[in-house]
């Protein structure tokens, strides 16, 4: 680049800084904003998340263009219009249907690593609970995207969920036909759908994304260490154990887009439908509002909920028992206030009931790809209590406890564990013997917490000493 030119490119950067500060942004947020320097690989997903969430605004403006949200057309405007007709429409599709399920693994691997290293505790406690509505607003978005392409699974699971809203008392049936705009799913379902799906969601989307950033830039990130970078800084006031995002993270981002893009398109062009997890089978029959399937479930992502609605046949605490389950993480905050942030100085007992949430999640999501059996309703029922247990115990880890106190814990978790399955037998939701043969699955996971910590109370201490300044660090550390 010659003088003369180096000096017009700088005259105009000169000239927008004076009406729209880009330059103070780009020092501000990227090149001059201090990032702790020893993040690791779990830092990572948060990027990507929000790279994905551009993919899918990119691809779902393509689909919108040439969809028609109409129940005759729906489900050949995708079929035909988009797949066969239209030019690399088959791709763009693809690479929407793949990016819907890679946004939720992507969004549970960001809030896990927030729950493993503490994200939630003071000062970021409204930074959380800002990523939890994104979470909401996501699924809402998911939802309301499943039943446009009009096939016979998207059409009977979005019944079957519009159905579950009916349970509320006083307002439920009102609010279940307003979003049918009828009293059956139809025309006026479909143009609502789509215009929450493709404008409303979007919106929200993005303003609580663009509000998680400013709330995170405010209070800093959190590190592996739980360490906070500007509580020691140099006489400059830049934190001493801090790097410029740009262009260390910058770089380690760019690796980390490399390697998400390999497995994200390999689905893309062989495996779109995932096995039938990312797209249901059904889903390439048109909908047929007279032939109901003999299995009607949600995408894998919702499974886990799905089987907290399938374990309570009461359509009310179904829905009580789901909507609890995104209270609890809202309530993080005040369920752990240890003041240690950082899995790594937490107890060994502390680190297994962690463990245990994602697996119980996970075993959840096993349950529910079943069939809707008795069985299979209880296995969802106690496994949900598991997955309750896991946040209703932490408290338990915020201080040291007595061996009378650990034992007054194992006894008031196993008897509401037991009054939850006698209601349950006394409102005929489903038989005592097999209540009695799967009750051992919340009981040997309380008693084996509780009991261990009984036997072995040095499980139940955090580590004696905590790091003054950060450890070393690097992408897989």
């Amino acid at each position: 680049m010659t003088e003369t030119s180096r000096s017009r490119t700088l005259r105009v950067l000169d000239w927008f800084d004076r009406r729209l500060p880009l330059t103070a942004l780009w020092r501000t947020q990227l090149s001059e904003y201090p990032a702790p320097k020893n993040f690791n690989v779990w830092y990572l997903f948060g990027s990507l998340a929000l790279l994905v969430l551009v993919l899918q605004l990119a691809t779902g403006l393509f689909l919108a263009i040439h969809y028609q949200p109409n129940p005759q057309l729906a489900y050949w405007s995708v079929l035909r219009t988009i797949q066969r007709d239209s030019h690399w429409g088959w791709l763009i599709r693809d690479m929407h249907v793949v990016g819907a399920s890679a946004f939720f693994v992507l969004v549970y691997l960001h809030m896990y690593r927030g729950i493993m290293y503490g994200s939630y505790k003071k000062p970021r406690e409204l930074l959380w609970l800002i990523g939890i509505f994104i979470y909401l607003a996501l699924a809402a978005e998911a939802f309301l995207g499943y039943l446009l392409p009009w096939g016979q699974m998207s059409y009977w699971g979005s019944a079957v969920v519009t159905n579950f809203v009916t349970a509320i008392p006083v307002i439920g049936k009102p609010i279940a036909q307003w979003l049918r705009g009828s009293f059956v799913i139809g025309l006026p379902t479909l143009n609502r759908f789509f215009i929450f799906h493709v404008f409303l969601m979007p919106v929200l989307l993005l303003a609580l994304v663009l509000v998680h950033m400013i709330a995170l830039h405010q209070v800093g990130s959190n590190n592996p260490d739980g360490v906070e970078i500007h509580d020691n800084v140099n006489e400059t006031g830049w934190p001493r154990d801090g790097i410029p995002f740009h262009p260390y993270y910058t770089v380690k981002d760019l690796f980390g887009v490399s390697a998400f893009f390999v497995v994200f398109f390999w689905f893309v062009f062989y495996r779109p439908d995932g096995w039938g997890f990312l797209l249901d089978k059904l889903n390439y029959t048109p909908a047929n509002i007279l032939h109901t399937p003999s299995d009607i479930h949600p995408l894998w992502f919702f499974l886990p909920f799905y089987a907290m609605l399938r374990g309570v046949p009461d359509k009310l605490y179904g829905i009580l028992a789901f909507a609890g389950s995104f209270a609890l993480l809202a309530c993080l905050p005040l369920l752990d206030r240890n003041p240690v942030r950082s899995i790594r100085y937490r107890s060994p007992l502390y680190k297994l009931n962690i463990l245990a949430m994602p697996l119980s999640f996970l075993w959840l999501g096993y349950i529910a790809h079943g069939f809707a059996t008795e069985h299979n309703m209880v296995y969802g029922l106690h496994v949900t209590e598991i997955f309750y247990a896991t946040f209703l115990v932490l408290p338990f880890f915020n201080k040291p406890r007595s061996p009378r106190a650990t034992l007054t814990w194992l006894i008031l978790a196993e008897a509401v564990v037991w009054m939850i399955d006698v209601w349950m037998y006394s409102i005929h939701a489903h038989g005592w013997g097999l209540m009695l043969l799967t009750d051992w699955i919340p009981s040997l996971y309380l008693l084996l917490l509780f009991g261990m910590a009984l036997l072995r109370p040095a499980w139940t201490r955090d580590a004696a000493s905590l790091p003054e300044r950060l450890t070393a660090g690097g992408i897989f550390h």
